[in-house]
């Protein structure tokens, strides 16, 4: 059972190679291996190298106990084709905003993982766009096998009794040993861009409609040379269907205002400037094109953020207000105001490993006290844009063996995941029956099915 995750680019290699579909890149980095189908669950198959990969995947996160069994992978990829059948039976199904929204957000983290957008094209050798759209089956079938497991262990819940007799039972040589973990937290602060900033972002983007509506260069030309959104430059700017309440309202209202063909003037959002053209409409979903350019804060904008964070860096520091609520209140990131601030681990706690913190985050608090507030440093957001923030160092557990006082709510979530686990197992047993299920003979010895 595994209590921790640490990432690196291996295993998200292999994470990822799995996502995209294993056979076609596992035979490009191991040409030697003949693919083959191991397993069919109604219409659905499982391949030798979803297997093999999916065996690597486990093996570098690393286990709470116990050596890894090829057959125990087996199993746990028959029992989530066996989920996926059931869905369809049952028609549980997940929404294409569902799908979306979570695709995005394995990509930020592998971004925040990787380093950049570039070195995930680089990594894979294809641009953005084309490594997400290979994704949205898999992704639909990840979040399908998670709405079921759901469904199935929707009302299990565990004790402090359950969770010391999980602990005590594990052998003591078995034990992760933890590596040092902190509890450290931010307030964002992105700067208010000035209207010249603004201004000289949408007189570019007229000169580029110029050109466009002058036959100079085409729509898509432009934006493969032009746009800051990496997702849609490579394909010239094209977003493809979209359903309504997909894209930003600004862009939406203006998309649907004009016919095929027409192109915008700029149109502001959240996430910049948009050149729009409109390609084509069908009912309620239609397609268009972009070109985005990011307005940039001057270092007067950027001033003003440093000063704000500084006067409020100073009422944390005085006792005139917590830093969680302060958080909450005034932090412009919306993946961490939420909680306070502060950065969570796997289970969802605030005590994180060094070696899942964020590099630029660690060698910050590396030079800092505990119960520190940093001065308002500039930064640079996930999505590029720039920022300053000030971190605050809270707190430092030094490495040590796994033990129910420091590591309750990791054992807390190891148990309850055992839990489900056994819950999910005996479903399967009853499951197995209700779909046609065929296994190659080579994993008989595995006695999957008995």
């Amino acid at each position: 059972m595994s209590l921790k995750f640490i990432p690196n680019k291996t295993a998200l290699a292999f994470l990822f190679l799995f996502l995209c579909g294993s056979q076609s890149l596992y035979a490009q980095s191991r040409k030697q291996v003949v693919d083959e189908i191991i397993v069919k669950v109604d219409d659905y198959i499982a391949l030798k190298s979803e297997l093999d990969l999916s065996y690597l995947d486990m093996v570098s996160r690393g286990q709470f106990s116990g050596n890894i069994d090829r057959c125990d992978v087996l199993r746990q990829i028959v029992q989530n084709k066996l989920m996926l059948a059931k869905a369809e039976i049952d028609s549980i199904s997940v929404s294409d905003e569902q799908v979306s929204a979570e695709l995005d957000a394995r990509m930020q983290y592998m971004v925040a993982q990787l380093g950049s957008e570039e070195e995930i094209e680089r990594y894979y050798k294809k641009p953005l766009s084309q490594f997400k759209a290979e994704l949205q089956d898999k992704m639909r079938e990840q979040l399908l096998i998670k709405e079921v497991s759901r469904s199935i262990t929707s009302d299990v819940e565990i004790t402090p009794a359950e969770v010391k007799r999980f602990f005590h039972q594990l052998p003591a040589d078995s034990l992760p040993f933890f590596s040092t973990e902190v509890t450290v937290g931010h307030i964002v602060k992105l700067p208010e861009v000035s209207e010249e900033q603004k201004n000289r972002v949408r007189e570019r983007l007229n000169e580029v409609r110029q050109k466009i509506i002058s036959g100079e260069a085409t729509f898509a030309e432009m934006a493969k040379k032009y746009s800051e959104d990496p997702g849609s430059a490579a394909t010239g700017g094209e977003l493809g269907f979209r359903k309504r309440g997909e894209l930003v309202p600004e862009y939406e209202a203006t998309a649907l205002r004009m016919n095929p063909g027409d192109i915008s003037k700029p149109v502001e959002s959240q996430f910049g400037f948009h050149l729009i053209q409109l390609i084509e409409r069908r009912g309620n979903t239609f397609n268009s094109r972009h070109i985005l350019i990011k307005p940039n804060s001057s270092n007067l904008d950027i001033s003003e953020a440093e000063q704000y964070l500084d006067s409020l860096r100073t009422e944390i520091v005085e006792g005139s207000i917590d830093f969680s609520i302060a958080a909450k209140e005034y932090s412009d990131d919306a993946q961490t105001n939420s909680s306070g601030g502060y950065f969570l681990n796997q289970e969802g706690g605030n005590r994180i490993s060094v070696e899942e913190l964020d590099p630029s985050i660690f060698f910050v608090i590396d030079t800092m006290e505990v119960g520190t507030i940093s001065k308002p440093l500039p930064y640079r957001t996930a999505d590029g844009k720039d920022a300053v923030r000030i971190i605050y160092y809270e707190n430092k557990v030094r490495p040590h063996r796994a033990n129910l006082k420091d590591d309750y709510q990791k054992i807390q979530a190891a148990a309850l995941m055992e839990k489900k686990n056994k819950i999910v197992a005996k479903w399967f047993e009853d499951a197995v029956d209700e779909v046609y299920i065929d296994i190659d003979e080579e994993y008989n010895h595995c006695n999957i099915l008995e």
